[in-house]
């Protein structure tokens, strides 16, 4: 079934209203108190569906490594069935995490407490031997297997998962205990609705969301400074730069639905932020399908933003990442090298030149190139575009410029982690077209920071580089990027890369 319609019209009208509707304020200055708590918040955490995912994977390994290792000792390897074996290994083992997943065994409070899942798991595991057993009854080839090596591959694959499961009890809650793996969340809107909400989130058993406070632009008069022992930090505004520093995973918006203008004007200053954003609909006398909500244990919410390319995204990113970015430093390696020679012997300073730029979440990274411009007169700020003709730049940076060959230091910045090979480029931190920054003239603009920025993206190829004149082409550029972040998948980064060298043979743009 569709998620409810009203949930799907506040993220409709929400993105439409982003382009022409009301600017999102960039940060607020928090208060002494909310910055001391944000600044708590600065680690990362672990989600706990990556906590989950390794363990399918441990015990999926686990369990075809004892098969094979019992197999290798007691069975013949030199036998006619040699590949019969590691095969039905690897199958069963494969079935056994399925069934471990569709029996819920992988949720964190199974973990907390593995006692009370030992009967499902000895069920499981046993009845998939026994299912490996029926099917090669009906195949006619159960006799050919060895019933020693069945009975010792069940009695060690239960031992080492209960053994695993019962160390992942102890550190998921060692974990829970000192924040290390939380779901970290704020309230948005206060008075009734939200103690009534924060009081529901705390009854759940287990519960991984931390609640760091409250936000709500409206006075203590009508929205009181304490809510059920959490804090009012501050309005919506200074919301945008608390989520930033304490790198908040959720935003829960406490606002009945009848309140859409009112939901709409929050979602277009929160839009901009990497989280996801719930509509609380615990309070709320419409009903939809159970279907239609996600749950922080039995309290419903409606899904209006989730966080892009998130847990098993951003780990498939990170690999695409390092193994391409290994294969471009390897393979650009004797045009880097020529190219770092050239800049030596043209003009007198440092070959590389590092610029501050946003990165993901707005956090402010140094991004390296070649340099391009004789060294008393590089921009480090970016404050004076580069325009045709500039006589800043040198003979060999002409070159390099025209043909991106001045970016390709950009691969050591996508293999250490602060930029992706494919994402929104980054912007230097006062880039401005006609005397205004960027966020300036394109509402929704910090949107674009919601992922890692990358050496090339969808708006590059699709001709938007090079120099800004007029306001249009970043705004282009930017519906390009979100357009990107949207329909992000591993093919759409290939795609992108792929045609990045075709499309950059296109040089009317680039000074």
């Amino acid at each position: 079934m569709a998620k409810p319609k009203i949930a799907n019209r506040f993220s409709s009208e929400a993105v439409r209203s982003f382009k022409d509707g009301e600017k999102p304020h960039v940060s607020g200055d928090l208060n002494p108190m909310a910055r001391q708590i944000a600044t708590q918040y600065r680690r990362d955490t672990m989600s706990p569906v990556m906590v989950s995912g390794v363990l399918r994977l441990a015990e999926f390994a686990l369990l075809a490594i004892s098969g094979l290792a019992i197999y290798a000792a007691y069975v013949d390897v030199h036998d006619a069935f040699l590949w019969q074996y590691p095969v039905l290994i690897l199958a069963t083992s494969l079935v056994a995490v399925i069934l471990l997943e569709l029996t819920d065994n992988y949720q964190i409070p199974r973990l907390r407490q593995p006692i009370g899942s030992l009967g499902s798991i000895i069920l499981v595991w046993g009845g998939t031997l026994a299912m490996t057993t029926v099917a090669g009854f009906f195949l006619r080839v159960s006799a050919d297997f060895s019933r020693v090596w069945l009975a010792s591959w069940f009695a060690a694959g239960l031992a080492l998962i209960l053994l695993l499961r019962f160390v992942i009890s102890r550190l998921v809650r060692r974990w829970g205990r000192n924040g290390a793996m939380e779901r970290r969340a704020v309230i948005v809107g206060g008075g009734k609705g939200a103690e009534s909400l924060i009081r529901s989130i705390e009854q759940q058993p287990h519960n991984d969301i931390r609640i760091c406070g409250i936000f709500d632009d409206r006075d203590d008069r009508r929205s009181p400074p304490l809510v059920a022992g959490y804090p009012k930090l501050g309005n919506i505004s200074e919301l945008i730069e608390f989520a930033r520093i304490a790198r908040i995973d959720m935003l829960i918006v406490s606002l009945p639905l009848t309140a859409e203008n009112r939901v709409l004007s929050l979602l277009k200053k929160l839009w901009v932020l990497p989280v996801d954003i719930r509509l609380s609909a615990h309070s709320n006398q419409l009903r939809f399908r159970p279907r239609a909500y996600s749950f922080i244990g039995s309290v419903p919410m409606l899904d209006i933003f989730d966080k892009p390319i998130n847990d098993w995204d951003s780990v498939a990113k990170r690999a695409f990442d390092i193994v391409f970015s290994l294969i471009g430093i390897v393979a650009f390696s004797p045009i880097m090298l020529a190219t770092a020679i050239a800049i030596k012997l043209d003009s007198k300073g440092p070959v590389l030149f590092k610029q501050k730029r946003h990165g993901f979440n707005n956090e402010v990274i140094d991004v390296y190139k070649f340099r391009s411009m004789f060294v008393d007169q590089c921009d480090p700020t970016a404050r004076n575009a580069v325009t045709k003709g500039d006589p800043r730049v040198t003979r060999v940076g002409r070159i390099i410029r025209k043909t991106s060959i001045d970016e390709l230091p950009q691969f050591f910045n996508a293999l250490i982690g602060n930029l992706s090979l494919v994402g929104p480029r980054p912007h230097a931190v006062t880039a401005q077209s006609h005397h205004r920054l960027y966020h300036e003239v394109v509402d929704g603009y910090f949107a674009r920071h919601r992922v890692k920025p990358g050496v090339t993206g969808w708006a590059q190829i699709n001709g938007w580089r090079g120099e800004v004149d007029h306001d249009d082409k970043i705004r282009m550029r930017t519906e390009f990027d979100l357009y990107y972040i949207e329909n992000w998948s591993l093919w759409f980064d290939l795609k992108i890369l792929l045609l990045t060298p075709v499309r950059l043979l296109n040089t009317e743009n680039a000074y």
